[in-house]
């Protein structure tokens, strides 16, 4: 345990781009590390970015077929045989639920990496909260998220984002963006108390850094709103006149929100425009439809009024912006309901963090083109409810 206090210090005291080199150092002294490294997933989630002083020198590694990928998808530490005697551990980076990336230890025999993998698994824990918290003041864990360079238009969608994944005892989210390094207008955004979890799924009209700014602003003024503790049903409205103050309905943004009473099972719902909710319950995968409102920024002080909508333990809820329900294939046929029910069905056994990305690669398939012509976004939660106590 002192071992782990002297890491733990270590990187709480260290300069915010030099949490690499201080885990490093504790790691070599105090557990007789041969190597570390620390990789970040891109924004795609393909590949594992190593995270060193640019330019890089290290090849990234593939999150779907490589060591450090198996430990970034189960979220469980994942030990590497080296063959030499060494053995490698490959630590899940991750705050809240949310994957950040993967911590590789080499250490010189296996019995030190068995006796010490719970003990580096919490060290890498904490690396993730010291990470989210030097982002504030470097570049340099942002920058080695990029495969490619991103454009200014995808540069603010995901500034906007809280997170990709998050977890509670009473749900799992996650949720992801294609094209990754080039959306435009989709967006999402959720945030949490003791008893409430509020959810915003965003389909902004237009493109490129128009379509990034119609959306930044419209949720900021959902925050704005939320912020001051109003019901979802205002937050729409105050959000809807700060749209149509700035573009006078010329442009429009659709969104899908969601308030969750986490102790009752019941959610507050607001649907303004395109994004879906499909629900797998007991095996069976349903479109949840409810009523149709106007899109934020369309008209005047438009009212929205909230609907009641339950929900169940063991209820899984993906929701799709246009980009998917409603993307063609190279034959013109419409990917539908039928085809995202299937996607859902195959991945009921991932976790809710996995989901978006397999959807998304079967979206690709159908799509018949690596890039998409327009935003495609995937949200899940797997919702647990709350136990009695």
């Amino acid at each position: 345990m002192n071992r782990f206090v002297t890491a733990e210090r270590a990187l709480r005291t260290a300069a915010p781009h030099e949490l690499l080199d201080a885990i490093r150092a504790v790691l070599a002294e105090q557990y007789g590390a041969e190597d570390v490294e620390l990789f970040m997933a891109d924004y795609g989630l393909t590949v594992l970015q190593p995270v060193s002083v640019l330019p890089h020198t290290m090849e990234p590694v593939s999150v779907h077929n490589s060591p450090a990928g198996r430990a970034f998808g189960s979220q469980r530490p994942y030990r590497e045989d080296a063959g030499d005697g060494r053995a490698r551990l490959h630590l899940p980076v991750s705050v809240r639920g949310d994957r950040l990336g993967v911590l590789s230890v080499t250490l010189p025999g296996t019995d030190a990496a068995r006796e010490w993998e719970s003990e580096l698994a919490e060290i890498a824990s904490v690396l993730g909260h010291e990470v989210v918290v030097a982002e504030r003041d470097t570049d340099l864990y942002l920058q080695a998220r990029r495969r490619d360079r991103l454009t200014l238009a995808a540069e603010m969608q995901w500034q906007l984002l809280p997170g990709r994944s998050c977890s509670r005892p009473e749900y799992e989210l996650g949720a992801q963006l294609e094209p990754a390094y080039a959306i435009y207008g989709d967006n999402f955004d959720w945030s949490a108390t003791a008893d409430h979890l509020m959810l915003y799924v965003t389909n902004g009209m237009g493109e490129g850094v128009e379509a990034s700014l119609l959306t930044s602003l419209a949720i900021n003024a959902l925050r704005n709103a939320r912020r001051a503790g109003i019901s979802i049903a205002d937050q729409a409205a105050l959000a809807d006149q700060a749209v149509y103050a700035h573009y006078r309905g010329r442009s429009y943004l659709s969104v899908l929100m969601f308030d969750f009473d986490l102790a009752a099972g019941r959610a507050s719902v607001v649907d303004a425009g395109s994004p879906q909710l499909l629900r797998l319950r007991d095996g069976k995968v349903e479109r949840v439809a409810f009523e149709a409102q106007l899109p934020l920024g369309m008209f005047e002080e438009t009212d929205y009024v909230a609907q009641d909508f339950p929900v169940e333990p063991g209820d899984r809820l993906v929701c799709v912006s246009d980009g998917v329900h409603a993307v063609a294939s190279p034959k013109g046929e419409s990917y539908g309901d039928a085809a995202l029910a299937g996607a859902i069905h195959a991945t009921r056994l991932l976790p809710a963090a996995e989901v978006p990305r397999a959807i998304l690669r079967e979206l690709t398939g159908h799509r018949g083109e690596a890039v998409p012509d327009d935003d495609a976004l995937v949200m899940c939660l797997d919702w647990y409810g709350r136990r009695d106590d």
